[in-house]
């Protein structure tokens, strides 16, 4: 599996995605003929390489002539400059998606829909090539997982339509609510709207490097000049191991000792997590120092989802320490398969590896709730959807 790790080290902006997917091998004809396919008038683009602290980068500069200076436009009209392009479907759908997260950032930083937000300078014809040809950039590389570093966003004040607004802008903001941010001592705008929502949007997830064997590294540079750092953003792309037919990602383990709570209340904060996101929480009773019986909360959570429910942790439990690493987690590929028994249509959670299934059962809700609505055992339920499911009565009602 082709990887690509977007390594946020001083921000993200379009022209810095951009640049870095032409330093790790995208030829850069590919995005001239993207921007030729889109037909927006008297646009040009070009790359050169350029020195940011010393290191070596490559640079992209979309140049506007009097022709390309429109800078407001509705979503109808990008989405229409959209299809009328020579484009594949999939780079059409990947920067759709981008400019919808953008759309319903705006509209709720204007209080206003989507259909009347008309976008200032996103939608402004460099905006809309950094948004298309990171698209065509990452197909063109082939890349099947994309992930993505925490991303630094600035500080300080940055002059935009609106005026002057606080860093991160109030659209960036929302395009990085739910995703994880680094501290940086830089000041200014370090991540654009562009860059948030391409990385939000393209990234499968948030968190360190996966494990892969390195083939190319891009560095892309930025317009400005950094005062303590490159601005640089680094891509790297690699080559995962297929793990012989299983998945595999990264989570993170949150661990706490709890002596002195019931057990109602560290089973009311497993409730939370598992409301809250987490993929899985659990008790062990353990014996601590001095004989003292307690309780070991454990929780595997997404990287991005990390810290909520580290704060879950430490506003339910009253711990004083929450213990966290990260994990490399191989996994079944899964998939639910709705089938119609006479109790009702039943989820059925299979696991595969590969072309194998390995396990198959039926959801507990699902059977709950259809027992109860019978008036028979849970068991009866979930044998007759597992004996459906086994005959192949899922064919027309897999839910990929």
């Amino acid at each position: 599996m082709r990887c690509g790790y977007f390594d946020c080290f001083s921000g993200a902006a379009g022209d810095m995605i951009l640049a870095a997917l032409v330093d790790a091998g995208v030829p850069v004809e590919v995005f001239q003929r993207a921007v030729a396919d889109l037909k927006l008038p008297d646009v040009r683009l070009s790359a050169e390489k350029v020195k940011r602290h010393g290191l070596a980068a490559t640079y992209v500069r979309v140049e506007l002539g009097p022709a390309a200076q429109k800078k407001h436009r509705h979503l109808p009209e990008i989405a229409g400059i959209l299809d009328a392009a020579d484009l594949s479907q999939r780079v059409r759908e990947r920067a759709r998606a981008v400019f919808q997260r953008l759309g319903e950032a705006e509209a709720a930083v204007h209080n206003t829909t989507i259909e009347k937000v008309h976008f200032h300078e996103v939608g402004a014809a460099d905006a809309i090539v950094d948004i298309v040809c990171a698209c065509v950039g990452v197909e063109h590389l082939g890349l099947e997982r994309i992930v993505c570093s925490p991303i630094p966003v600035g500080g300080g004040t940055v002059t935009c339509e609106h005026g002057v607004m606080p860093v991160p802008a109030p659209a960036t903001a929302r395009l990085l609510t739910g995703f994880p941010i680094a501290a940086c001592e830089e000041t200014g705008e370090l991540c654009t709207p562009t860059g948030a929502a391409l990385l939000t949007t393209l990234a499968d997830e948030f968190g360190p490097p996966p494990a892969m064997t390195i083939r190319a590294v891009g560095v892309g540079a930025g317009t400005r000049e950094g005062q303590t750092r490159p601005n640089i953003l680094r891509l790297i792309v690699g080559e995962a191991e297929a793990a012989s037919g299983y998945e595999q990602d990264t989570v993170v383990v949150l661990e706490t000792h709890c002596d002195d709570v019931t057990g109602q209340t560290t089973a009311y904060a497993v409730e939370r997590l598992l409301a809250a996101g987490a993929l899985d929480a659990y008790i062990v009773p353990i014996i601590m120092k001095k004989g003292r019986p307690g309780q070991l909360l454990s929780v595997l959570a997404r990287p991005a989802d990390a810290d909520a429910l580290e704060a879950i942790l430490f506003a339910e439990t009253g711990t004083l320490g929450v213990r966290r690493r990260e994990a490399a987690r191989r996994k079944l590929a899964r998939a639910h398969v709705t089938v119609a028994t006479r109790f009702g249509p039943i989820r059925v959670k299979v696991g595969r590896r590969g072309d194998r299934t390995l396990r198959a059962w039926p959801e507990y809700e699902d059977c709950a709730a259809a027992a109860g609505a019978a008036g028979v055992a849970l068991g009866e339920v979930q044998q007759e959807a597992l004996r459906i499911w086994s005959q192949g009565g899922d064919d027309a009602g897999r839910d990929r």
